[in-house]
């Protein structure tokens, strides 16, 4: 029997590698529960409390990567639509208690909600990987019960997570009541506007028990028919080694749940400790028989609590090592929490897995869980980091390259139609309306026209074979993937002999509002600058990559994806030739932007406050932000995230334009003014794109970013899920943006555009073959040290020079007067 363990002493605010709340508030707990919640790449729980189930204030959510199911649900007028969702799988928290004192009767069961409630404190462990709280409950009589507790998602196994609860008696002996348990009579009910669509994803309930104190509860998906399992071994210590002992629970069989009862001795300066050890399993596991099986066998195997949080501690303590971004601060104390949601959501046992990018993470439901183009904000960050992650991730789209060909062949093109929203199988996943919760109203949802995705797969796949020099990835699923979206792009680009330019029509953008022309009878747009240019980018690198690959190679991917050698010729001539719209001395979003109707900005402001959801305000009113000069987000401005000026200063020549510094900075100035920031990446981009244009607005909106999810800026959105891309592109601007990291032509290559509140800081870098490669910017000067080897050097360009740090130095290099 082991005595109780010793809880760690809460925080204080100035502590950089915790996350702290302090007292309880019901209206942002949801908030706190999504920014408390604990993952381990395969699966994430929610930082909801144990006692408490979903209600308006709590919603205990567990997800795992991959897993979604689809049901049919009638919308507004009788309509049938189909929604595949993330699903909430049964919750393994359960724990609820209560007093019972001698001579008394039974008190209430207790959770933060009741009024008994007099302290509260709950902080994430950044560095350990752990959530732990103290409250404090009080009842009439004055006798107190403090409660302690620690929660674990084990970042070492993936499958096991673990609740460590101490409870001690002030002013009172008698007995604690504890009943754990799993429940699986849980739904899809995490986000406000979903609920009123199917969202019972699970069937089939069985439960059991085990010896030592298990018990089990399996059930299924509804129509994706994936098989669910869960066990449980709680188990009570009470008093000292010396004078306790070991309580084991008592079972109880539910139709959709299991419970175990125990009851407890308590008294003063005798505290009790119960343990919950869970394992959670899927069918989509490898290497197992049953998910039952499965999950009962490592419970079985599982240590004692304290082995396995020191275990965790590993597990985390090595990741830490392996991702290292130091910024000094306040700002350095966001991007922590930020870089810890990502290792939580994308870790190691990622790349075992056949998952995308959730764009919420696995934090909530909100988008269904479903993949977007948010991978473009976040594998460029793993690329340096985990590039074994990034493969995975990218594997996922290849493993969906046939049903994007298939969509392709549906919409009558060649190549892959990549989805806008994508999730099990890769088929369009986007909903066919839409709630506007300001009306009421349904509406129907063009989203699916942003094609634009494919370029950001395509852009994806470069990326990480520039940073890794991974060529047999390149050449076998990367050329595949980059091929066929350049052949789609190929295929979709139509000749104007008017312009003497190809277009491509009927598109939506980055943007979002804007889906369709004013009164048009067809939705799409015309020409987006975003989309053609990305496109002419696709079609130059894939014809780089067909001049470089193996001859051998070449002619069985030719024959492999059936294309006519003729084909590479037309890529060549669209790249060169795709039509750029320009208005008032600017690059237009889209062609035919600069004809509408400016918006009185002041005046939307003055009546409503927020306007971030400005086609959500118009459409209530009986209007729409098509018929106006409005953005969402970044737009055209995306261009200048993506590439580096001088990159896209080529690109721009290579269609036929030279872009000057002027044209740029009033493209800035003239967006910058006309978007309502509806989403968090906006922020990301403007201050990406101003730290080189307008560094002094550049922080603004770098404050935003930074802020976006922990002071839930766009207004209720973080409680139903992180916004994943936007905490990855944070770390990414730190890493990518300030300091013009570009990995090409097998180097480094740097461009500094530091900000007076981010010019200090410090990452650890993984470049092809060179791990842990130390990169540090300090006011003037930056270093860069290549831990010894027998590789060669490392090749760094800076200002018009190059260097190369030869491993077992480090350099410092004089950063040029306007970095």
């Amino acid at each position: 029997m082991s005595a109780p363990s010793a809880q760690p002493a809460p925080p204080t605010a100035a502590e950089p590698w915790t996350w702290e709340y302090e007292g309880y508030d019901p209206e942002k707990e949801r908030l706190r529960e999504a920014l408390c919640t604990l993952g381990n790449g395969y699966f994430a729980t929610r930082g909801a409390a144990p006692e408490t189930h979903a209600d308006t204030s709590h919603y205990p959510g567990t997800y795992v990567a991959g897993v979604y199911n689809r049901l049919v649900s009638s919308v507004q007028g009788g309509r049938d639509v189909q929604n595949e969702d993330m699903v909430n799988l049964p919750n393994w928290l359960p724990l609820r208690y209560r007093v019972r004192p001698t001579g008394g009767t039974p008190g209430p069961w207790l959770h933060p909600d009741h009024s008994y409630l007099v302290e509260h404190r709950q902080w994430l462990d950044l560095r350990g990987g752990t959530l732990l709280r103290r409250s404090v409950y009080e009842d009439g009589a004055g006798r107190r019960l403090v409660v302690e507790q620690e929660r674990l998602v084990h970042m070492g196994d993936p499958h096991l997570a673990a609740l460590h609860t101490v409870f001690t008696a002030e002013g009172w002996t008698g007995e604690l009541e504890v009943v754990a348990g799993i429940d699986g009579d849980v739904t899809n009910s995490g986000v406000a506007r979903y609920r009123d669509l199917a969202n019972r994803h699970l069937t089939g309930w069985d439960t059991g028990v085990e010896r030592g104190s298990t018990v089990w509860l399996r059930c299924r998906t509804v129509e994706s028919d994936i098989g669910l399992a869960l066990a449980a071994r709680t188990v009570a210590t009470f008093g000292t080694a010396e004078s306790g002992g070991d309580h084991h629970a008592h079972p109880e069989q539910l139709p959709r749940g299991v419970q175990q009862h125990l009851l407890v001795p308590m008294g003063p300066g005798s505290p009790a400790v119960v343990d919950k050890t869970v394992a959670l399993y899927t069918s989509r596991d490898q290497a197992i028989g049953s998910p039952q099986r499965a999950a009962v066998g490592a419970v079985a195997r599982s240590p004692e609590y304290g082995e396995l949080l020191a275990s965790h501690h590993r597990a985390w303590g090595d990741l830490w090592q392996r991702v290292q971004v130091e910024v000094p601060g306040e700002p350095g104390h966001i991007l922590r929490l930020h870089l810890f949601h990502v290792l939580q959501t994308l870790s190691p046992h990622t790349a075992d897995l056949d998952a995308g990018v959730p764009a919420r993470g696995l934090h909530g439901e909100a988008y269904r869980g479903h993949v977007f183009w948010d991978e473009l904000f976040v594998l460029p960050f793993l690329n340096l980091h985990l590039p074994e992650v990034s493969r995975a991730l990218l594997d996922y789209r290849h493993r969906r390259l046939p049903a994007a060909c298939r969509a392709a062949r549906a919409a009558g093109r060649r190549g892959a139609m990549f989805p806008w929203q994508s999730a099990a199988e890769g088929r369009e996943e986007t909903q066919q309306v839409h709630l506007n919760p300001r009306s009421g109203r349904w509406l129907p949802d063009h989203s699916h026209l942003q094609h634009h995705v494919g370029s950001a797969v395509a852009y994806n796949v470069w990326q990480y074979c520039q940073a890794t020099a991974d060529t047999e990835y390149l050449y076998g699923n990367g050329a595949e993937t980059l091929l066929q979206v350049a052949r789609f792009w190929a295929d979709s680009a139509q000749w104007d002999d008017g312009l003497g330019r190809y277009r491509i029509l009927g598109v939506m953008g980055p943007d979002e509002y804007h889906d369709a022309y004013p009164d048009a009878g067809r939705p799409g747009l015309d020409d987006n600058t975003y989309t053609n240019v990305t496109a002419a980018w696709v079609l130059a690198r894939a014809g780089e990559l067909c001049r470089d690959l193996p001859r051998s190679r070449y002619r069985q991917l030719l024959e492999d994806i059936r294309l006519d050698p003729a084909e590479l010729s037309r890529w060549e001539d669209v790249s060169h030739r795709l039509h750029v719209p320009f208005h008032d001395g600017v690059i237009s979003q889209f062609a035919g932007y600069g004809e509408l109707a400016e918006l009185d900005w002041k005046g939307y402001r003055a009546r409503y406050g927020n306007i971030r959801r400005l086609d959500r305000i118009l459409e209530a009113e009986g209007d729409t932000v098509n018929r106006y000069r409005a953005s969402k987000q970044a737009d055209v401005l995306m261009l200048g995230y993506l590439f580096s000026p001088r990159e896209l200063a080529a690109l721009f020549r290579r269609l036929g334009h030279d872009i000057d510094d002027g044209t740029w900075h009033r493209t800035v100035d003239y967006y910058e003014t006309r978007t309502s920031h509806g989403s968090t990446l906006s922020s990301l981009v403007h201050a990406w794109v101003l730290a080189r244009v307008n560094r002094d607005d550049a922080w603004r909106y770098c404050e935003e970013a930074l802020t976006g999810d922990v002071a839930d800026l766009q207004g209720g959105t973080t409680e139903e899920g992180i916004h994943l891309g936007a905490m990855a592109g944070t770390l990414d601007l730190v890493q990518r943006g300030l300091t013009g990291l570009e990995t090409r032509d097998d180097a480094l290559w740097l461009s500094p555009a530091t900000l007076p509140q981010l010019s200090k800081f410090r990452m650890r870098l993984r470049f092809r073959r060179h791990w842990d490669v130390d990169l540090r910017l300090r006011a003037e000067r930056l270093r860069i040290a290549v831990p010894d080897s027998g590789r060669p050097g490392v090749r760094v360009g800076l200002d018009g020079q190059r260097y190369v740090v030869e491993p077992g130095t480090a350099q410092w290099l004089e950063l040029p007067e306007d970095a």
